[in-house]
């Protein structure tokens, strides 16, 4: 297996080329690249692009251990919006297939794409809810989802590639129950999922058991620790999740995959010059600090999985 670190948090905009090295001379032996919307596309991620990235990869002795797309109407009640989700998600498996990755990454999607409150403001307000149309057809929605997925893991699966899911807090397959429900019910074999312990364990996993009770369906982790309240994103070893338990669950069903730090919740992180969500604002590219901490938890992280038994790239 080999540790590496979502692209995002150190630059959160293209480009990526100056990132990639970076990360690379952290430590890290691979990265995720992710479109954020549908003209990264055109705009960033062009053919000649895709080979100058992957030239990159190559030099720093590095993998892109998986493609990020971002398709938020594929659970739309609206069959349009729902088939141009599907068609933006192929172009996401033709870039994946480009760059050599053997994943592409969605995370779950908000039922009938409806917006939902941020997890991080729960602690923070006295009413904590979301109101919804009365009338929604919940039983259809989800089968069109799961008619969108499906049509998502074949094209994955026609260009030999994997696609996982990542669960999220308030969508569907929010935790391991959800994630195992549209397994069997898209039943295809080029379905996973991405585990992140901070998406599952505010939720009411422990990440541990999610990892026995999928496993071989664990196709790429991102690592980040969490305070069990709320879905940020912190240093292992900074919140309340046991990563001893985590490590020796990967090496016991044979995980042989990509961990990928994503500290998205701490001081010096990128946000870009969008307002996003979040405590830390304004960086463009992530603070000397901000490396520090990535260097720290892959220390601490790569003696953990040795301890557990897992071979480490």
């Amino acid at each position: 297996m080999r540790f590496g670190a979502s692209i995002w948090p150190w630059k959160w905009e293209k480009p990526y080329d100056d990132t990639i090295k970076r990360i690379g001379r952290a430590g890290f032996r691979a990265t995720e690249l992710i479109a954020w919307d549908d003209a990264a596309f055109t705009e960033y991620y062009t053919d000649k692009t895709v080979r100058e990235l992957r030239a990159i990869l190559d030099d720093e002795g590095m993998v892109l251990s998986q493609f990020v797309v971002k398709t938020p109407n594929l659970s739309s009640p609206d069959p349009a919006l729902r088939a141009a989700a599907v068609d933006l998600f192929k172009q996401g498996v033709e870039k994946t297939v480009a760059f050599g990755s053997p994943i592409i990454n969605t995370v779950v999607h908000f039922p009938f794409a409806l917006s939902m409150p941020q997890l991080a403001d729960r602690p923070l307000v006295q009413t904590f809810s979301q109101e919804v149309p009365r009338d929604l057809d919940w039983a259809q929605n989800y089968e069109d989802y799961v008619a969108g997925l499906r049509e998502c893991a074949r094209a994955a699966e026609d260009a030999g590639i994997r696609y996982s899911l990542e669960p999220h807090p308030f969508r569907y397959g929010a935790n391991t129950e959800g994630l195992l429900r549209l397994i069997e019910k898209v039943d295809s074999p080029a379905l996973g999922v991405n585990v992140d312990p901070s998406h599952l364990y505010p939720v009411g996993d422990l990440p541990h058991i999610t990892v026995y009770r999928l496993g071989d369906r664990v196709l790429h982790c991102h690592f980040s620790d969490n305070d069990g309240e709320t879905n940020v994103h912190w240093r292992p070893g900074m919140g309340k999740i046991d990563w001893r338990h985590l490590m020796q669950a990967l090496s016991d069903t044979g995980f042989d995959g990509v961990i990928s730090l994503e500290f998205e919740d701490i001081p010096g992180v990128s946000r870009g010059p969008r307002h996003t969500h979040g405590a830390y604002h304004g960086l463009d590219v992530a603070s000397e600090g901000f490396e520090e901490e990535y260097q720290v938890a892959l220390a601490y992280l790569t003696g953990l999985a040795k301890e557990a038994g897992l071979k480490v790239e």
